[in-house]
């Protein structure tokens, strides 16, 4: 890899700015200085370092983030706030992007990564990955709506949800609940429960599969995943 693009992919600056730190000798490979910002590198094995700090060259970036409300889950909005906006420069560089989508008013469990392959087989139909939620229910729900999500919700516009595992909490006016479902349809869970009569008053992803939310996130807060969490995304892609 050219030593300007493994710099400028790990957040240094830009080419230029590259340039700029070779004239002025700032930047050393295994040691000596480098004077060729095309000169060719071995990021796994070269020893690259910026005014005496050791860069560690790294492709891709998997977070593990707890959604705060009033945040959409872009990249970019024209009028909203975005998740990106809630990480620091240190990542942004890497270009990450949540998987998947929880609403704007929804909290938990958003992965955030600029590994494309990875994203799209979280998200893939086929893979059948459980993703469940923690809710508040305005509304008393009943054994007979655990029934309904079981043989799937025939939502509002006449689609038919694959079945979902419903679990209740507590019962009552305002009732508690956790569901798994494997699908990320638009407002998907606030339709299930607007289908058989009911209103979700609070949202909050817990789990993607084998992937638990943090506890000890702060709402907005994140943290790249650990060994076993990565290992279990990473084994989701196919091999090649």
């Amino acid at each position: 890899m050219r030593l300007d693009k493994l710099l400028s992919n790990m957040g240094i600056g830009s080419r230029k700015d590259v340039k700029t730190l070779l004239k002025k000798n700032q930047v050393t490979v295994n040691g000596m200085f480098a004077k060729d910002s095309s000169m060719k590198v071995d990021p796994t094995a070269d020893e690259v370092s910026v005014n005496g700090k050791v860069i560690r060259y790294q492709q891709y970036i998997y977070l593990m983030m707890n959604k705060a409300p009033g945040y959409v889950s872009a990249t970019m909005d024209n009028r909203e706030k975005t998740v990106i906006d809630l990480l620091g420069e240190d990542v942004k560089h890497f270009n990450p992007f949540p998987v998947g989508r929880l609403d704007k008013d929804t909290e938990g469990l958003l992965l955030l990564t600029n590994d494309g392959n990875l994203a799209h087989q979280l998200v893939s139909p086929k893979k059948n990955i459980g993703k469940t939620y923690y809710a508040k229910i305005d509304g008393f729900v009943t054994d007979e709506d655990i029934a309904t999500f079981q043989e799937g919700v025939v939502l509002e516009d006449g689609y038919q949800a694959k079945p979902g595992a419903l679990k209740i909490l507590e019962r009552g006016e305002n009732s508690e609940i956790e569901v798994t479902i494997t699908e990320g349809k638009f407002h998907q869970v606030k339709r299930m429960f607007e289908a058989v009569g009911k209103k979700v008053t609070y949202l909050k992803r817990l789990r993607m599969g084998e992937l638990k939310l943090d506890d000890t996130l702060n709402l907005g807060a994140y943290r790249e995943l650990t060994e076993s969490e990565l290992a279990y995304c990473l084994s989701l892609k196919p091999k090649t």
